[in-house]
């Protein structure tokens, strides 16, 4: 299965002061001009955006909740869905959906180190980087132009003092939706001291 993306420029902005860091920059949450989803589906972590295009997933994006539910609108939107959803249930799952290939060499070989990283643990901007001999800004950038999080995923990799950025995004609703992603597969972080502890998986479901 081909992991990409399509590649996605951002402004310019300052570095995190934390080790690893990505830049963080604001990311929209609203669907593209260019295409709607063709499902939008209800979670305990998020309000997920699912777009196809034609036999291929396009992207996943966590929505506003105020966008409200859509009913798939065809069959591999259907597919993404029930995977979706039986990762909410069991956050050990792995996805198996076609993705678009698309992005440069280096944001599949950064795609490809995040899927490799197992549920319930997770890996800084920095040490991602020096595995891939690249830096931890580049890591980050790479990080949050995925347009799969779930099936790839980002939300696993986090800053060296606490969660990091998500999706271009350095607060609010999106960092709560990769809180509440890594509580769901039994990591606790404290974001202050930039300890990372395994609980039981899902035991922290009551939070969502």
């Amino acid at each position: 299965m081909s992991n990409g993306v399509f590649v996605r420029s951002v402004r310019p902005g300052p570095a995190s002061a934390a080790e690893g860091g990505p830049i963080i920059v604001p990311r929209r949450i609203k669907p593209r001009a260019d295409g709607s989803f063709q499902a939008r589906l209800p979670t305990p972590f998020a309000l997920v955006g699912v777009r196809t295009e034609g036999d291929v997933l396009a992207e996943i994006m966590f929505l506003p909740v105020s966008m409200g539910a859509l009913p798939p609108l065809n069959r591999l939107a259907e597919r993404a869905c029930a995977q979706i959803e039986k990762y909410a249930d069991d956050p050990e799952f792995r996805f198996r959906l076609p993705l678009k290939t698309v992005g440069t060499d280096f944001q599949r070989r950064v795609w490809a180190a995040i899927s490799a990283v197992p549920g319930g643990q997770t890996l800084t901007y920095g040490r991602m980087a020096r595995s891939l001999g690249s830096a931890a800004r580049a890591v980050g950038q790479a990080c949050g132009t995925n347009y799969f999080p779930l099936v790839i995923p980002c939300h696993r990799v986090v800053a060296a003092t606490g969660l990091g950025g998500f999706a271009h995004s350095g607060g609010g609703y999106l960092i709560e939706v990769k809180r509440r992603l890594l509580a769901h597969e039994g990591v606790t972080q404290d974001v202050t001291q930039g300890v990372t502890q395994n609980v039981t998986p899902g035991a922290t479901r009551r939070l969502f």
